[in-house]
C-alpha cells in the first residue's frame, strides 16, 4: 500500500493561529451526539449514492488497499477548542471517488448510529477531505470515530462525521443532525459560523 504524506495547507497558516473565539487544547476531547457504535472492520462498508440512485460500495479491504495519505492538520470544534498539528492517515476523497461521475452540488454524510451532516460537495474534493482510519500513528479508536471517520479540517469538527459509512449526493441542500438543531449550515471556524445566523 502506497502512503503519500501531504499536509493540509488551507487558506491560513497553521503555525499557532487560532480562529476567533477558540482556545488551544493538548488532549483530544471526546464529544458525541449519542452512544458510540461498535463497528468491526469486517462489517464496515462505505456507500456513495448518486442523485440518480446509483450506488458505489467499498469494503474495509477496498478502502485500505487504496493509496493512503498522512495529513497533518489543525482541527477546530464548535465548542471552542482547537488542536494543532493533529496527525492522521487515510484515503483522500479524491482518490476514493476517482472515475465516478459525481452529480449534485451537495453531500449528506451518513454514519453508523444514524448521525448525518451536510456539506457542499466541493468541500470534500481537491485535497480537502479524507476517510481517516488512523490517528497519531495508531488505529482510530471508536470514541474518536473508528474504525473510520470523515476528516474535513477546514470546517468545524462536527462536519468530520465519526463512524462514517456513506455519502448521499443531492441536488439541493438539506440539514443534517446538528444543522437541523440550529447549527450553521456551513461551519467555517474563521468566520465563527457556529449557529444559524452567524
Amino acid at each position: 500500500m502506497a502512503v503519500i504524506s501531504r499536509g493540509f495547507h488551507g487558506r491560513r497558516p497553521t503555525e499557532e493561529k487560532l480562529p476567533p473565539g477558540q482556545y488551544v487544547v493538548h488532549d483530544f476531547p471526546v464529544l458525541s451526539a449519542g452512544p458510540t457504535p461498535v463497528v468491526r472492520t469486517e462489517d464496515w462498508e462505505f456507500t456513495l449514492t448518486t442523485v440518480a440512485g446509483d450506488m458505489h460500495h467499498w469494503s474495509w479491504r477496498d478502502l485500505t488497499a487504496l493509496p493512503a495519505e498522512r495529513p497533518t492538520v489543525d482541527i477546530h470544534c464548535v465548542t471552542k477548542w482547537s488542536k494543532f498539528r493533529t496527525e492522521w492517515e487515510g484515503v483522500s476523497l479524491d482518490t476514493l471517488l476517482d472515475g465516478i461521475d459525481l452529480d449534485g452540488d451537495y453531500a449528506m454524510v451518513q454514519s453508523y448510529g444514524g448521525y448525518t451532516t451536510d456539506l457542499p460537495l466541493e468541500d470534500l474534493l481537491d485535497g480537502r477531505a479524507w476517510i481517516a482510519y488512523r490517528y497519531d500513528h495508531e488505529d482510530l479508536p471508536a470514541e474518536h470515530g473508528g474504525p473510520a471517520r470523515l476528516l474535513v479540517p477546514h470546517l468545524y469538527f462536527w462536519k468530520s462525521a465519526k463512524w462514517v459509512n456513506g455519502i448521499r449526493l443531492m441536488d439541493s441542500d438539506e440539514p443534517g443532525f446538528w444543522e437541523g438543531l440550529g447549527y450553521h449550515e456551513y461551519g467555517d471556524p474563521w468566520r465563527e459560523q457556529r449557529y444559524q445566523g452567524d
